[in-house]
């Protein structure tokens, strides 16, 4: 059994829109010849001068290589000149009158043109054609006088090398429908038509413009393809870089992290009857090394993968210091804090960057004062947040020796200042201490949003 369906007739609204392809493309076509050759066809376009990066060119002398950016300038008057001079010796008197002459300039005006207003000099090309064979009619020559082949030929290439391939199919068949007009229309008189000689040998000079177009057009994109693939691939390379650094970070910093907590949560019972400041001794070291395994493994993970998203742990604030003042008081540091101004609520990146500066130059204190005292001033104050944290020296005779650093904690400290836009100060004090100070700039608006 066979099941017809019969489809409704469109909406009369959209019968515009159910066009055939024939007619889309139609439509198109005249939409492209419309944008190439119709759209302000004499609006100003200047020919650029010659690149002078090229693998000759660069090679040669200062002023050779000025020169040389005028080349094609210099190549096109060249064409007008001669083109000037074919006009006006095949003439009916060659060079002997004024028409000679006017023709010769006629012909060379579409040349000359072709500088400056490329698709203007392609009509007004078609333009002097009739008025040159009009000036010439003893010729034997239709439609095209042997000045005037020479100029339309030379506009049809130099215009098509200066445009892009479409516009060189455009001007081809508009010469095609002149030539058919013509011959048919006017040129029943003239024994001899060189439309088709015209015809034939623009299309050859126009096809080897396109495929120059095309080759072109291909080379800059495998360009731009080489491009992208070179940024993947060092983009890649940096992936496996990053993942090795990672995976070997891991591998040495987890490992003794993890034999710390755990010989720090034995360590109790191989004493008997440990003193409670022994085992609260005991607690925080495994505390601290679980922390640190947890912060590791977070940073790990950003650093492993660029995919990698964290999770969505509470971020430290200003508000967290006592506890980390408490932590490393508890590892040997005597540590006191000042605040000043009111206490209001901070953007959140002040607040964490904030933390984090005392966070490291409390560290930077433990490792390289060992045994000093610290003190650490906030400061509240109108337009920002002021924080300085400044160590005494170690004392003479010090039971621990300071630990060697590489200076990266006063160089992320840095960076944190900088991509806040704020200041930063770091040097040696008098006393043989270490001071930094630090103000963090808070707009208005993001004081009172927060």
């Amino acid at each position: 059994m066979t099941e017809t369906t019969q489809m409704p007739p469109p909406p009369p609204g959209d019968a515009g829109r159910q066009r055939s392809p024939e007619y889309r493309l139609a439509r198109n076509s005249l939409q492209g010849l419309r944008e190439d050759l119709f759209r302000d066809p004499f609006a100003y376009r200047p020919l650029p001068h010659r690149r002078t990066d090229g693998p000759f060119v660069r090679r040669l002398p200062g002023r050779m290589r000025t020169a040389a950016e005028r080349l094609p300038h210099a190549v096109i008057a060249g064409i007008a000149l001669f083109t000037l001079m074919i006009g006006a010796l095949s003439g009916s008197e060659p060079g002997g009158d004024g028409r000679a002459l006017l023709t010769g300039l006629l012909c060379a005006l579409p040349v000359v043109t072709t500088l400056t207003r490329p698709v203007g000099a392609f009509w007004l090309s078609l333009v002097i054609t009739p008025v040159t064979a009009a000036l010439n009619g003893g010729g034997s020559d239709w439609p095209w006088m042997p000045g005037a082949f020479l100029c339309h030929l030379t506009v049809l290439v130099v215009v098509a090398l200066r445009t892009r391939p479409r516009t060189a199919v455009w001007m081809w068949v508009v010469t095609a429908v002149y030539v058919v007009l013509s011959d048919g229309v006017i040129g029943g008189s003239y024994y001899y038509s060189n439309g088709a000689p015209m015809l034939v040998t623009s299309a050859f000079a126009l096809l080897v413009v396109s495929l120059r177009h095309v080759r072109q057009a291909a080379q800059q994109e495998v360009s731009a393809q080489q491009t992208v693939t070179a940024q993947e691939r060092s983009r890649r390379t940096l992936l496996e870089e990053r993942t090795t650094i990672a995976r070997e970070l891991h591998d040495v910093v987890a490992h003794h992290m993890s034999v710390v907590a755990i010989q720090a949560e034995a360590a109790p019972y191989r004493v008997e009857n440990p003193p409670p400041e022994l085992e609260r001794a005991f607690a925080t070291i495994r505390e601290n090394a679980v922390a640190a395994l947890t912060e590791l493994r977070r940073v790990l993970g950003v650093v492993r993968a660029e995919d990698y998203e964290a999770p969505d742990a509470p971020q430290p604030t200003l508000a967290d210091l006592d506890a980390l003042l408490a932590n490393v008081r508890e590892a040997g540091l005597d540590v006191r804090k000042t605040v000043t101004g009111a206490v209001r609520e901070l953007p959140p990146g002040v607040e964490l960057s904030a933390y984090r500066i005392v966070q490291e130059a409390l560290s930077n204190s433990l490792r390289h004062a060992p045994g000093a005292s610290a003190q650490v001033e906030v400061g509240y104050v109108l337009g920002g947040l002021g924080l300085r944290i400044v160590n005494g020296p170690p004392p003479a005779p010090a039971l621990l020796k300071p630990s060697p650093g590489a200076g990266h904690g006063i160089t992320g400290m840095r960076e944190r200042v900088s991509m806040l836009n704020g200041r930063m100060t770091a040097a040696a004090t008098d006393d043989g201490g270490y001071e930094v100070a630090v103000f963090l700039p808070v707009e208005a608006a993001a004081e009172d949003g927060a």
